[in-house]
């Protein structure tokens, strides 16, 4: 075969390929279009509620709330019942115990809300509303009633007892350390949160006292400023 009778061939195989092309993509874009049907497929389909999850989980076994929410089931029930109580929470059409569950199982599984609407199947905007209350409210409200800093002018016994540390440290407030903590955010973000370790996280230095009341020694720095 000739090098022109060759090439003639190989331009009509190239020209056939084009018009099979140009046939085959409105084809495949017909058939994807007609195999939905244009239909919107709900995304949460489960038939139990997340009142009954919750409810499930309280009363099923132990390990089952352990693993869930970090907490034995009789403690979950007295926090949502002081929360209940106190107004602090309250219910609507979600539940405090609800509420509480999301919460809890964001802070102890690191979830995002991804995470949060696959297992309790709720909105982003549900779960935004509720978590950031526990943050602005809940959360500061009980750290005020139940976290009772020591006296600032007593040596720490960590200190105190310690040969090492006392009387070298005597009038030590606290210390200073970092840690990292884990976050979820956008791919186009991602690189100056990536750790030594390949993970995604915030580099957070943190002051406190031996018995880590971080406010307390801010109170008291401040005062030795003034």
């Amino acid at each position: 075969m000739s090098i022109s009778l060759r090439d003639r061939v190989r331009k009509r195989r190239e020209e056939e390929d084009d018009d099979m092309m140009l046939f085959l993509f409105p084809a495949l874009y017909l058939m994807g279009s007609t195999r939905g049907g244009g239909e919107k497929k709900k995304r949460h389909t489960s038939e139990e509620t997340v009142e009954v999850k919750v409810r499930r989980l309280l009363e099923g076994h132990v390990n089952n709330c352990q693993v869930t929410f970090r907490m034995e089931p009789h403690i979950f029930r007295e926090v949502a019942a002081y929360l209940r109580r106190r107004r602090l929470v309250v219910d609507t059409r979600i539940t405090v115990e609800e509420k509480l569950g999301f919460f809890l199982y964001m802070l102890s599984h690191s979830a995002s809300y991804e995470d949060l609407q696959v297992f309790f199947g709720h909105s982003n905007d549900t779960f935004h509303h509720h978590i950031n209350h526990f943050f602005k409210v809940v959360i500061p409200t009980l750290a005020r009633r139940f976290l009772q800093p020591p006296d600032p002018h007593q040596v720490q016994p960590k200190i105190k007892d310690n040969p090492r540390f006392y009387p070298f440290f005597k009038n030590c407030l606290g210390a200073i350390d970092g840690t990292h903590i884990p976050i979820s955010i956008s791919p186009e973000k991602h690189s100056p949160f990536r750790n030594w370790k390949g993970t995604l996280s915030i580099n957070v230095m943190v002051a406190c006292d031996f018995d880590l009341n971080k406010d307390l020694l801010h109170q008291e720095t401040n005062k030795k400023r003034n």
